[in-house]
């Protein structure tokens, strides 16, 4: 028991989390407001629901923060390259599209757009999305589908699904793209013993590196 309330394997905390889920889904496939923003309303509210802190989410004090901010650095720029490198020209070549970032299309060489999305990424998306899309999210389907490896592997694969679809505006690749960075992220996260700090960092250095890339050379969408 914690926090004073019944187990969360009861009927009652079942359909809650069912019923928070369920709203998840609908904030992501039906584009309500800004997804984030509603998933991180949904989360204030199952908080008080459960007594529970944020800190249950994930969020423990790492063995080394040094070592881990250099493996999450040198495992994004690995990654990366192999987005740029293989899978983003085969999406294109496959879907004959590419990723859709016309929403930074005043980006190129523009300082103050470049100062203003680094404040967005380290905190709507590095923070925010992390928190709903690799805290929240797969905590409420492990509540349905188990805690352990088959529930962990559903969370993973849903909640990656449902980033990807967070990002429409993208275009296909886009989200295809998206949602294998959700797989990378959580992985990081599962490395680290669930610590949500990994794939905090992974997602804003990940950002970082593409923005600072688009200011200096404009859109990347692979590298053939």
């Amino acid at each position: 028991m914690a926090y004073n309330r019944p187990m969360k394997n009861t009927r009652f905390w079942k359909l809650l989390s069912a019923l928070e889920l369920a709203l998840a889904i609908a904030a992501v496939v039906l584009d309500l407001f800004i997804p984030t923003i509603v998933l991180l309303g949904l989360l204030f509210l199952s908080l008080l629901a459960r007594r529970e802190k944020l800190s249950v989410l994930g969020f423990k004090k790492p063995a080394s923060f040094p070592a881990m901010l250099l493996f999450i650095t040198a495992a994004v720029i690995a990654w990366s390259l192999l987005q740029l490198g293989l899978l983003m020209p085969v999406l294109n070549h496959l879907t004959g599209t590419t990723q859709d970032v016309s929403a930074y299309a005043n980006l190129q060489g523009n300082l103050g757009s470049l100062l203003f999305f680094l404040l967005m990424t380290w905190t709507l998306a590095a923070f925010g999305e992390e928190i709903a899309y690799r805290g929240y999210i797969p905590r409420r389907i492990q509540d349905l589908a188990g805690e352990n490896r088959a529930g962990a592997i559903v969370a993973i694969g849903l909640s990656s699904l449902l980033f990807g679809l967070a990002h429409t505006e993208q275009g296909v690749v886009g989200v295809i793209v998206t949602a294998l960075d959700a797989v990378f992220f959580s992985l990081l996260k599962q490395r680290y013993g669930g610590n949500l700090w990994a794939p905090i960092l992974a997602h804003g250095i990940s950002n970082t590196i593409g923005l600072v890339t688009f200011y200096l050379v404009g859109p990347l969408t692979g590298f053939w």
